[in-house]
């Protein structure tokens, strides 16, 4: 099945006997609580999910990265709070071309959960003449149990090593991974060996993620086939899981760096590359 879901294709299943559970992820680094978005239209029956709270761990420290990822017990109790339960399917969608949607994606999926990304995000439904709703939505408690570990993942010991026999890709803007700016981490370029491959370029100018073969065409062309190891990182982990999603889509399997880049540049020692190439 494919992660991804069209307008048309859920308001279809919205309407069938078992609709999914809908969860509205809105955040962006500029304006990370997307509550006030949320209340002033949303799809009918969608539930806010906090990514700050509840898609990353609270507290955290500069060493853990600026989003890692939430505990177990955490975000089972988010889930059921958004009203999951066992065998729910859910659709995750934002408003920034499913960059934070697929963050809960990514971390429903290694829950275990079946769930797939409203493909060209909110706008995707509000072109499309949808109805929405507004006001805030609180559900009943879920039940859901979340299993854990079904996705890979690497850890800031291990990634260094990862451009010696596979490929790291960094999904941040081409300037960051160059080091010509950092506006939000410490210490400015990407971790030596590797590939610049910016979110921005899984996407249409719709939002809508490119056509499976052609993002295929797009990752082999950066070095990732079929048979060696891939990662992804970005600044906290969030766009990353856009990256891993993308490459889903194309058929290729990948490991996801939560801690990133806001990890890395915060530990005392770890090199840096600049410059354009790996």
């Amino acid at each position: 099945m494919s992660p991804l879901i069209t307008a048309a294709q859920l308001r279809e299943l919205l309407a069938s006997p078992r609709p999914p559970r809908v969860l509205d992820v809105r955040w962006r680094l500029d304006r990370p609580d997307g509550r006030a978005d949320f209340a002033a239209g949303h799809i009918p029956g969608a539930v806010y999910v906090d990514l700050d709270t509840e898609l990353a761990a609270v507290p955290r420290t500069p060493a853990d990265g600026r989003h890692p990822l939430p505990a177990h017990e955490d975000l089972q109790t988010a889930a059921r709070r958004w009203g999951l339960r066992d065998d729910d399917a859910v659709v995750v969608y934002d408003d920034i071309k499913n960059t934070s949607a697929a963050r809960a994606w990514w971390l429903l999926r290694d829950a275990g959960v079946e769930v797939r990304v409203l493909d060209g995000a909110y706008e995707a439904w509000v072109h499309a003449g949808y109805p929405i709703e507004t006001g805030s939505a609180i559900p009943a408690t879920g039940d859901v149990t979340l299993g854990s570990g079904r996705l890979p993942r690497v850890q800031q010991d291990a990634v260094a090593d990862v451009p010696a026999h596979g490929v790291l890709l960094d999904a941040r803007a081409a300037e960051r991974y160059r080091g010509d700016v950092e506006p939000i981490d410490p210490i400015a370029g990407h971790i030596p060996g590797a590939v610049s491959a910016p979110t921005t370029d899984n996407v249409d100018d719709d939002g809508r993620f490119l056509p499976p073969d052609v993002l295929r065409a797009r990752f082999e062309a950066l070095g990732a086939t079929d048979g060696i190891p891939v990662a992804a990182y970005c600044g906290s982990g969030v766009a990353a899981s856009h990256e891993v999603l993308a490459l889903a889509i194309a058929g290729i399997d990948a490991a996801l760096y939560p801690g990133s880049w806001s990890q890395w540049s915060n530990t005392p020692g770890a090199p840096v590359a600049t410059g354009s190439r790996p």
